[in-house]
């Protein structure tokens, strides 16, 4: 008898299906970079980037929930040009000596089917702290081929008005509305 209900016990508990659970991925830097972009006096639309970003991305399938948390590096900022790296950096604009960093931290993750379509948050760049939502435009959840490892990746975007940041300098002539896309692939832990 007690032999029979262990079976029985065993045999319920293997064919049970597995409850998903969330999982957490780090940040991988590498293949990371926020970029933003602006109008420059109406005669082009300048493009730059941060080259480090760390963060953990909380990932539930099943529950359809998640959480992001980013941190980005605003020292770290590319323009392609070392002198307007500097400028940016200043008081007028990142004030990366008084704020090295910008935040940006879900309060929720939508989802369409088994995929994320939106993430909502509030985004802290310059000591200010504004909610905005991240329009996700693809997602991939899968092995990675080369690290054999579960991976996630996406990209987002939004767009923000610098001067809500207090970096409003040479605004309407140099442009309010800025442009954030964010390219990104986290590993799992």
């Amino acid at each position: 008898m007690q032999k029979t209900l262990t079976a029985l016990l065993l045999a319920s508990a293997v064919s049970l299906p597995a409850l998903a659970a969330p999982e957490t991925f780090a940040i991988e830097g590498t293949h990371t970079y926020p970029r933003f972009s602006y109008s420059h006096f109406g005669y082009s639309t300048q493009l730059s980037r941060f080259d480090k970003t760390t963060g953990t991305i909380v990932f539930d399938k099943a529950a359809k929930t998640g959480t992001v948390d980013i941190v980005i590096d605003t020292k770290s900022v590319n323009t392609g040009f070392a002198t307007f790296n500097e400028h940016i950096q200043g008081e007028d604009f990142l004030d990366t000596a008084k704020y090295p960093t910008a935040t940006f931290k879900s309060t929720k993750v939508v989802f369409e089917g088994d995929k994320p379509v939106a993430v909502e948050g509030n985004l802290t760049l310059k000591g200010v702290t504004r909610p905005v939502t991240l329009t996700v435009t693809s997602f991939q959840a899968m092995p990675h081929p080369m690290m054999k490892k579960d991976a996630i990746g996406a990209n987002a975007w939004t767009v923000v008005k610098r001067s809500e940041f207090n970096a409003g300098k040479y605004a309407p002539y140099v442009g309010d509305e800025v442009r954030i896309d964010i390219a990104v692939e986290a590993i799992k832990q």
